[in-house]
């Protein structure tokens, strides 16, 4: 993220699907073999929002859960409130 934070793009940022436009993006970190998945918005001015971040458990592949979806799919307004 501190790529991001200073205006860069971290070299594993990847435009999230679904999301044309918004400014959304993931990074995907493996650890101690576990995988880690941070998606965050870069559209504000100044600003860094994580919209969510977790452990990715394999229960469909390199898929991101639909429940996890959802959580990311609501927090750009919530982000665009509390920009204003």
């Amino acid at each position: 993220m501190f790529d991001a934070q200073t205006g860069g793009k971290h070299p594993d940022a990847k435009p999230l699907k679904g999301f044309k436009g918004a400014g959304v993006l993931e990074v995907v970190a493996d650890d101690d073999g576990n995988t880690y998945r941070a998606v965050y918005t870069v559209k504000f001015a100044g600003v860094v929002y994580v919209l969510h971040a977790f452990q990715k458990k394999s229960k469909s592949g390199i898929r991101i859960p639909p429940e996890e979806i959802e959580k990311v799919k609501t927090r750009p307004k919530e982000a665009d409130k509390d920009y204003e």
